[in-house]
């Protein structure tokens, strides 16, 4: 329509164009069309975007998928544990290992201790010992923190095997280990000692010492140099 037309020829052509409305333009599809136009490059990206995730996530899940199953198998067959706690640590000790050969008795140097109030124990003790042909040396009294004991066999790290020898042969005895250098036994008699291992049952096969419990060894007082005079005779 011209500027120029009449206002009635400007409403008969308005009429026959489908596009106005009383003078009102119509937004048709295609004008929205051309508005909205979207690249065809940028929905590509936005294509391969979308697509490049999906298959992220679809790596990830098989991955995840495959790792249960292998944990799965490893704890059916016992590869894998769950929430096991950590070994408590052994207890250490500090009794000799062995075991230890039997040794000539008349190779051993014995000192007899007597830590009872029973007369003559010690005394007693040296005799059947001697009577085996250990090399008794000291017969005294030595006072040990233990009751109810049978002996107490006590030498230094270069006479574990003649301690084992000599365990043989008084039953129900325990090791102490001291410091010394040498190879000489101490024997420390207590109250529940009765006498020595008849000959026939001494065992001379290789064994190791027996130790009390660390909470329950006796610790012997020091060695005397020569026995001290006391109220009870060795």
């Amino acid at each position: 329509m011209s500027e120029h037309d009449s206002p009635r020829q400007q409403r008969a052509q308005a009429k026959r164009d489908p596009t106005e409305w009383h003078g009102q333009r119509i937004v048709t599809e295609t004008d929205l069309g051309a508005v909205f136009v979207e690249d065809d490059a940028v929905r590509h990206r936005r294509t391969v975007r979308r697509r490049v995730r999906h298959g992220i996530v679809l790596v990830l899940l098989v991955a995840l998928l495959a790792a249960a199953v292998y944990v799965a198998l490893g704890i059916a067959r016992g590869d894998i544990t769950v929430g096991e706690a950590a070994p408590a640590p052994e207890p250490t000790s500090s009794c000799p290992v062995g075991p230890f050969d039997y040794q000539d008795p008349s190779a051993i140097t014995v000192n007899v201790y007597n830590s009872t109030t029973i007369d003559g124990l010690a005394s007693t003790a040296a005799d059947q010992l001697r009577g085996r042909a250990f090399a008794v040396r000291e017969i005294g009294n030595r006072q040990v923190d233990s009751s109810g004991m049978t002996a107490i066999i006590v030498s230094g790290e270069g006479g574990h095997a003649n301690a084992a020898t000599l365990q043989r042969t008084l039953p129900e005895s325990i090791f102490v280990e001291d410091e010394r250098e040498d190879r000489s036994v101490d024997v420390i008699l207590g109250s529940q000692y009765s006498g020595i291992v008849p000959p026939e049952a001494v065992d001379i096969t290789p064994i190791a010492l027996t130790c009390a419990p660390e909470e329950e060894a006796a610790t012997p007082g020091p060695t005397p140099s020569a026995p001290a005079p006391t109220p009870t005779a060795p």
